[in-house]
């Protein structure tokens, strides 16, 4: 099915994965993080639906499936079950809906999360698309997810090594999605020159 709404909305799946926090032992960080940052750093217009699910492979991706083919997310992004433990299966499920795997996001998030934690090597973050959707795995703590979303800044406020972020709107362009603009000063989106358009207001 075809995802671009005819007013441009960007329709945001939110997706916490986590066993004892879909059980209530504690609250669910990961949502409020994601929101929160979603909030401050896009320009455009969007909402977003959210789900807290178990770490449990057939329930991820029955959920990503449903964000993305029936729901028609624009972007769908995880937090949670991405590291080696017996549980963490959210790579493998978000690979078994992909229909193309792009490596370069789970690069990237390690080496920005390699600034602040040597355990960063454990993570397995994947980044995918399915049909017009582009689904990322994301740490599930809500400071390595602004991290990982928002770059590495020095002490002035300059980013060192900016976020993968700044990576999504264009690539929202090149698999059908909505035109998606962001607050350059939290996180700038690159396109080329050919794709960019106009000025913001």
């Amino acid at each position: 099915m075809t995802n671009t709404t005819s007013n441009g909305e960007l329709l945001i799946g939110l997706v916490s994965i986590s066993d004892r926090a879909s059980q209530g032992v504690y609250p669910d960080e990961g949502l409020p993080a994601l929101e929160t940052w979603l909030a401050s750093a896009l320009a455009s217009p969007w909402r977003c639906t959210r789900h807290l699910i178990p770490d449990d492979r057939p329930a991820i991706e029955q959920v990503l499936v449903d964000l993305v083919d029936r729901q028609g997310c624009h972007l769908v992004l995880t937090t949670g079950g991405t590291g080696p433990a017996k549980r963490d299966l959210t790579p493998e499920a978000t690979v078994a809906v992909a229909d193309k795997v792009l490596p370069g996001f789970g690069e990237e998030m390690r080496r920005i999360s390699r600034y602040f934690v040597p355990t960063a090597l454990l993570s397995r973050q994947v980044a995918v698309v399915r049909g017009q959707a582009l689904i990322i795995n994301l740490p599930g703590q809500p400071k390595a997810i602004r991290e990982t979303l928002e770059g590495v800044r020095a002490d002035d406020g300059r980013i060192m090594v900016e976020g993968i972020f700044a990576a999504v709107p264009y690539c929202l362009d090149l698999i059908g999605g909505p035109f998606v603009e962001t607050v350059d000063q939290v996180v700038k989106a690159f396109r080329p020159k050919s794709a960019v358009r106009g000025t913001k207001h």
